[in-house]
This record gives C-alpha cells, structure tokens and sequence, in this order.
C-alpha cells in the first residue's frame, strides 16, 4: 500500500505538537526498540558511519515515526522486522532511490528532514523492510 502524503503530513504534524513534551521523543525510541530490535541493533551496528549515539537516536525516533506512516495507512501494526527481512531491503540496490519509487511520500519525508547522508540511508532501508512488512 503506498502512503500518501497526508498521512505523512499529519504524523508528522502530531509529532512537531508533542515535541513540547520532553518525555515524547524518549517513549517513541523507547517503544521502537522494544516492538523493532533486530531493526534497532541494525541502527546501532551502523554507528561508525552515524558518529554517535546522538545521531543513532535520531535515526531510531524518525524510523518511529516512519513506522507510524505505515501504521496509519493500513490501519494495523507491523510486524517485527526480521535480520532476513533488513537484508532484503538492503539487496534493492539505492535504497533511497528504490524508496522513491516504491514510497515516494516517504523518500520525499527522509530527503527533507535528514541531512546526515549514511542516516538517509539507513531510514530509506528501514521503509523498505517496513514496506515489506506491511503487508
């Protein structure tokens, strides 16, 4: 199911409105990693190209709120991400360009908000595992 815009829109929109709340970003990664953990170990075993655990959380709350697009737009949970499943999406080739096509709302949400190339990447990888896991 591709996820259009206003349902990106609007989880986004949600989250801008509960970051006054200093408990929110640390719930969201907290509940990614505990519903996500081969997804969340994939995001720490990538910390020599993310530089630090700062850049590491970063990637973990915006793959909370991309996991929140799917949820939204099919209207169910997805299930854990496998190791298997992570690897799949890694053999697409560019993620980011493989997410465009398949997820363009998405793609378009990474490119404006990352600037970190390696976390755009790591992001496009988990959309594409989300996508696969979505269905």
């Amino acid at each position: 199911m591709r996820i259009d815009d206003k349902t990106v829109q609007a989880v986004v929109a949600e989250a801008s409105a509960k970051m006054s709340d200093p408990n929110y970003s640390a719930v969201a990664v907290g509940g990614f990693v505990q519903s996500q953990p081969p997804a969340a170990q994939f995001v720490t075993a990538h910390e020599p190209e993310l530089g630090s655990a700062e850049a590491i959380i970063s990637v973990i709350f915006h793959a909370a709120l991309l996991a929140q697009c799917f949820q939204r737009a099919s209207n169910r949970s997805i299930r854990a991400m496998s190791y298997e499943d992570l690897d799949a999406a890694a053999s697409f080739g560019d993620p980011l360009e493989t997410l465009a096509q398949r997820q363009p709302a998405l793609s378009d949400f990474i490119v404006s908000n990352i600037e970190l190339p390696a976390s755009k990447k790591l992001l496009a990888l988990l959309a594409l595992a989300m996508d696969h896991v979505s269905y």
